[in-house]
């Protein structure tokens, strides 16, 4: 019974670990959200900057997926160039290095001493009104629940070890006895159970725990070090998975990078552990190769050691892991760093664009559910928004060739169009307005709840364009069937009215786009003109009628079709009324 508690408590101790990681990325994620994506956005003129970004920002969010996750994110909303993702990728590989630095630090220095305090601390904060505070405390707690998951995993697998030892090193010895082919079962397993876990810092730290019990040597530990970062990987693949194809480009070139540097050092393995040993040595530590070996004999000997005898072995070689990591991927970063065009090819290569016309009309932006912060899902939103509001654009194309078409063959395809139009905006509406639902339920502040009650509203204004269009065609159609056509001076009235509200769109679609918009006297500009034209044109129509110029039912189809139009407006100047409305905290 104890066994399978003390199983039990490593097995929380990892779920500890894996939340409180979550838990401080989301924290930091969450008080720099935003500047973060100005930074990765600014940072990235050449391919140094490119990694130092990569660099910075995972070790301010301590994890290497979230910032791939994040490079895929801004490939996927055209914020990032695919050439300057695979630099800002190289720099994730070193930044998160940090993280086994800080894992090796946690089993030789009892950092849950403090974790406790500090989680108090941090509560204390989290729940202050202030988004900044909240944000740290988060911050705070998630640190010191990593560290004392850390502990539990620690302590607790020493307990079943202290059980089992004979066992399990007889079941390691013999792994270990197939030569190179014990480096290789253990690279699988290091990638297997990250795939898992879908944390390269957790597979770390078991790696670390393993090799601090002295069941594996230095060898098999910078096996499992080498699968971990394969496994990495897999994370923004998934992310990718339904985003557009330079997000997937970007996914992939993560996993080449690290497949090389895997390849790599598995050509030179004997002579990178000897070059780890050496460096490790020079700094005033013990040999990692002969800590382990040491471990391992104290372990077999059921001997009680010195303590401190131990500790320092276990320093040795859990500082040596650290250092092969950040070797690595400092090492390949400084390879490839030259080579980007290359790897874009590559990936170019094995993600080909789909054949034909691509399909626009699904969400192009928006990769699956949520990211990790609302700040950067609220990013993926307002690129989809604009893209949303760019295909309402294309539809009004169709809404003034159908107006002008006298075929009526071609006018039907123009109106099945119209139709289909109208089915594509309910659907992105749903999509977006499911996706910022879906944003709300976490946590957000003032300021991001203001922005999603402000993109409800104009995915809700955009969907009634898709309304109008069809309302159009319907109108047309009756048209058709009673016989009745727009002459020449109608469709020159239409057209000029529709040259307004084409410029509507246009102004629609800069407001959406632009930073930080105050003014929106261009729209309302828009506005006023339309307004003016509808008001001229039902002037000079009570004329034609009593001239008789055209019939009463070809005027009712004209007034009809012309009312639509001025609601188009309507539904523009709103769109850009909730663009200002959404910057209104900045104000």
């Amino acid at each position: 019974m104890t066994t399978i508690l003390n199983v039990l408590s490593v097995l929380g101790g990892l779920a500890m670990f894996l939340y409180g990681m979550a838990l401080m990325s989301d924290g930091l994620q969450k008080s720099a959200g935003d500047r973060l994506r100005a930074f990765m956005a600014k940072m990235t003129s050449n391919a140094f900057k490119r990694v130092l970004t990569g660099t910075v920002v995972t070790c301010l969010v301590q994890s290497s997926s979230a910032t791939t996750i994040m490079v895929v994110s801004f490939v996927n909303a055209g914020l990032l160039t695919l050439g300057n993702a695979i630099g800002v990728i190289m720099g994730a590989n070193i930044g998160t290095t940090l993280t086994a630095w800080i894992t090796s630090l946690g089993f030789s220095v009892n950092i849950a001493l403090f974790a406790v305090p500090m989680m108090a601390f941090g509560y204390l904060m989290h729940c202050s009104k202030k988004a900044t505070l909240k944000n740290v405390g988060q911050f705070l707690m998630g640190f010191a629940v990593m560290y004392v998951g850390l502990t539990f995993m620690k302590d607790c697998a020493n307990a079943v070890l202290g059980e089992y030892q004979t066992g399990m090193m007889s079941f390691f010895g013999s792994i270990n006895g197939f030569g190179f082919g014990s480096i290789l079962l253990f690279l699988i397993a290091g990638a297997v159970l990250t795939i898992v876990l879908q944390a390269s810092s957790a597979t770390m730290a078991i790696t670390m725990l393993l090799a601090a019990s002295g069941l594996i040597d230095f060898k098999l530990a910078v096996a499992m070090v080498l699968g971990e970062n394969i496994g990495t990987t897999i994370t923004a693949n998934i992310a990718a998975a339904v985003a557009n194809t330079s997000a997937k480009r970007a996914a992939r070139a993560h996993t080449i990078f690290n497949i090389v540097g895997v390849i790599w050092v598995l050509a030179v393995f004997r002579p990178i552990v000897k070059l780890i040993c050496v460096i490790m040595v020079n700094l005033g530590f013990q040999d990692p190769m002969a800590a382990s070996a040491q471990l391992a004999s104290i372990a077999n000997s059921g001997i009680a050691a010195d303590p401190a005898e131990i500790e320092m072995y276990k320093n040795s070689l859990l500082y040596g892991i650290a250092m092969l990591h950040t070797l690595f991927n400092v090492t390949i970063t400084l390879v490839l760093i030259w080579f980007p065009p290359l790897i874009e090819k590559a990936v170019v290569w094995l993600v080909k664009e789909p054949k034909g016309e691509t399909e626009v009309f699904r969400l192009k932006y928006i990769s699956g559910g949520p990211l990790s912060t609302a700040e950067l899902s609220i990013r993926e939103a307002q690129m989809e928004i604009i893209h949303f509001a760019e295909i309402c654009s294309n539809g009004f194309g169709y809404i003034r060739q159908a107006i002008n078409e006298t075929d009526p063959e071609k006018f039907d395809k123009l109106n099945d169009k119209l139709i289909k139009y109208e089915e594509i905006t309910d659907r992105i509406e749903y999509e977006i307005a499911s996706y910022l639902n879906d944003v709300s339920k976490n946590e957000v502040s003032e300021e991001s709840t203001s922005l999603i009650k402000a993109m409800y509203k104009i995915v809700g204004e955009l969907e009634s364009l898709g309304d109008s269009g069809e309302a159009i065609g319907r109108i047309l159609k009756r048209k058709n069937a009673h016989g009745k056509v727009f002459d020449k001076s109608i469709l020159d009235r239409l057209n000029k009215m529709m040259d307004l509200v084409q410029k509507g769109y246009d102004v629609m679609i800069e407001n959406l786009k632009a930073e930080n918009l105050k003014d929106i006297s261009n729209a309302e500009n828009c506005e006023y003109n339309i307004n003016e034209c509808r008001n001229h044109l039902r002037e000079e129509h009570i004329v034609n009628i009593e001239s008789n110029s055209y019939n009463y039912l070809t005027g009712v189809y004209f007034m009809d079709v012309l009312s639509e139009l001025e609601k188009i407006g309507d539904f523009l100047i709103n769109v850009s009324q909730a663009v200002v409305g959404k910057y209104e905290y900045e104000n």
